[in-house]
């Protein structure tokens, strides 16, 4: 056995000797990080095509259609992330648009400790330029859906009234994030549609920081990656790869147009008004 495992070092240092210039350089860019799943980017005009073709479906629908091209429970986001506010009468809380990801992580820097107010506000600040940023919002536009994975277990309202509505000026449709968001009354009215798992009531510096930007992100337990189509309303929300998305909005306009024509005769017979839902 000794000899053995003498051998076994002996091979293990030449293999590691017999390294060329190129391995060594490939194995130094390893360290320094890399990504494995490719990002695309698509134009606008492209997007808005693509979104012209999910008009009017739901979340139900959606997933009728997910079934229909083969993808079965795939991209049904964990039903914990739900609408922070629902309108029964016009549906304003739901959309359809197309996924811009980010993802912060919890941070394991140091926290603010006793300052001075000049100094928080100063700490605070450095901490919101260089560290927890909000990129993002450069490249947000009609039809975007910002789509975000946050640190879960920090109670950090990453989302709020003011950063919210600045997105939707931008031409943002809704928010999803698997984590939490704050000023959760002043949203509501606001009226920006927003899925979330649950309130959070501080702000990012000393709580998290900016990973990456449009990367493949995880959120409600499913793979979301920037240029996907993202459904959601009161059913929860539901993540269409990009590459299915024509095959999966066709059959799921069949599915509720039959709907709408069975539930129409319905309410015919229950004497109900006519209400969106059914137009």
């Amino acid at each position: 056995m000794r000899l053995i495992a003498l051998g076994l070092v002996v091979v293990a240092a030449a293999t590691a000797r017999a390294q060329t210039p190129s391995e060594a350089d490939s194995s130094n860019q390893l360290r320094a990080g890399r990504g494995f799943i490719a990002t695309s980017t698509y134009s606008e005009a492209d997007d808005q095509k693509l979104l012209a073709l999910f008009e009017g479906l739901r979340v139900a629908d959606v997933t009728d259609g997910m079934d229909a091209v083969g993808l079965q429970n795939v991209g049904l986001m964990d039903p914990e992330v739900r609408p922070v506010w629902k309108d029964s009468k016009t549906f304003r809380h739901r959309f359809i648009g197309i996924a811009v990801t980010a993802r912060y992580v919890p941070t394991n820097r140091p926290q603010a400790g006793k300052r001075t107010t000049k100094e928080y506000d100063e700490w605070a600040g450095d901490w919101y330029d260089k560290l927890s940023s909000e990129t993002f919002e450069t490249i947000l536009r009609k039809g975007s859906a910002l789509v975000i994975d946050d640190a879960e277990r920090a109670d950090v309202g990453s989302i709020g009234s003011y950063n919210i509505l600045a997105w939707k000026l931008r031409g943002m449709v809704g928010v999803v994030t698997d984590a939490s968001a704050r000023d959760l009354d002043e949203v509501e009215t606001e009226g920006v549609p927003l899925y979330f798992r649950r309130p959070g009531r501080g702000i990012r510096p000393g709580r998290n920081e900016l990973e990456s930007l449009n990367r493949p992100i995880v959120c409600g337990g499913v793979l979301v990656m920037p240029g996907d189509v993202i459904a959601a309303d009161g059913d929860g929300v539901v993540v269409v790869p990009r590459a299915h998305a024509e095959d999966v909005a066709r059959y799921a306009h069949k599915i509720i147009e039959d709907d709408k024509a069975a539930r129409r005769e319905l309410y015919r017979k229950a004497g109900l008004p006519s209400d969106p839902s059914v137009h």
